[in-house]
């Protein structure tokens, strides 16, 4: 068992927004070892009113008076990227663990620089990557591990959405389409989770390149991105992203090819696979997913920080997905 210095961890939530009310938070009330003691958002009384539903007994509309109340000792900072960077310092700085919403922050650059100050403080971080601790992505992990489908050769990436994609949760301003805000448009929210996912089944990739536009112009940020990718363990690997298509031909799909067989999934859709091997029978897996979709990364923060247990999600293994997201973006067709 790990050396620990926490009995409990104490939960403090900045940006009580859209994903605290059923995704992450809650799981936090439920996962053994944890509570929430206080939130924060700069709206006073929205974040007093979600502590009153939620029976949390303190709130605050300042990220500071949380960061350093006594009682927290594990910050959430559940805001848009923008803030990331500022509160995990601040967090950091204060001594106390950071878990942040993904993506990490709005640039590789950034990242960088959380990672440094976690550990100049010698302060654990981590990222929500949840996906990486749901039921049909550990056993598409499994699979692979266990050579079903042979040696795995290529990687697709295909999601194409609506100009207003229905993956993406409502919010009061739309905030992922504004770059100076997210870092870029909803290729930064929903392909990092899909290259972070691949960044569990493969590991790191190594090199990257792709080109980015703004084809309908409904918004200022990219919505096409296609792009090539190589892995540490030679994995090869495509994407093409594209978000003002017609509502008809919507798809989220990844496609794993291997000297065997294939794994196709949705990143997105139910906890559904299909698994092809030659000269077999398709075989589909069906998993329920948790009500609280964050609860299992939580489990493994929780115990990381008890002692118990180890998370998958690190600030160094998010801040891969931001540098190739940089990578596939970096040149712009105008």
């Amino acid at each position: 068992m790990k050396k620990t210095q926490y009995s409990e961890i104490r939960w403090g939530i900045l940006g009580v927004g859209n994903v605290c009310e059923i995704k992450s938070a809650p799981a936090m009330q439920l996962v053994h070892g944890s509570k929430i003691v206080a939130v924060m958002r700069r709206n006073g009384e929205k974040a007093k009113d979600y502590a009153q539903r939620h029976h949390i007994s303190k709130w605050y509309s300042d990220a500071r008076d949380l960061i350093n109340d006594p009682d927290v000792n594990a910050i959430y900072i559940a805001t848009p990227p923008l803030a990331h960077l500022e509160l995990c310092k601040l967090a950091a700085e204060a001594g106390k663990p950071v878990y942040v919403e993904k993506p990490m922050a709005r640039t590789f650059a950034e990242c960088q620089q959380m990672i440094s100050i976690c550990n100049q403080m010698n302060v654990p971080l981590y990222v929500a990557y949840y996906r990486r601790r749901l039921p049909h992505f550990m056993k598409i992990k499994e699979i692979l591990e266990q050579g079903l489908i042979g040696e795995v050769r290529t990687v697709h990436i295909n999601l194409k959405q609506a100009i207003s994609p229905e993956l993406v949760a409502g919010s009061e301003e739309n905030w992922r389409v504004i770059p100076e805000i997210a870092g870029g448009g909803y290729f930064f929210d929903l392909a990092s989770h899909q290259l972070d996912l691949l960044d569990f089944f493969f590991g790191p990739i190594t090199r990257a390149k792709g080109f980015a536009s703004n084809q309908a112009k409904s918004y200022e940020a990219e919505d096409i991105v296609v792009g090539s990718f190589l892995f540490e363990n030679g994995v090869y690997g495509t994407g093409n992203w594209c978000f003002s298509i017609a509502e008809e031909d919507t798809i989220d799909q990844i496609e794993i090819f291997g000297s065997k067989g294939k794994i196709s999934f949705e990143t997105f859709g139910k906890g559904e696979f299909l698994l092809e091997i030659s000269g077999k029978k398709a075989e589909n897996f069906s998993f329920e997913l948790p009500k609280h979709i964050q609860q299992p990364l939580i489990e493994t923060i929780v115990g990381d920080l008890l002692g118990t247990n180890t998370c998958p999600s690190t600030g160094s293994s998010a801040a891969r997905t931001n540098w190739v997201m940089d990578q596939l973006t970096k040149i712009e067709v105008t």
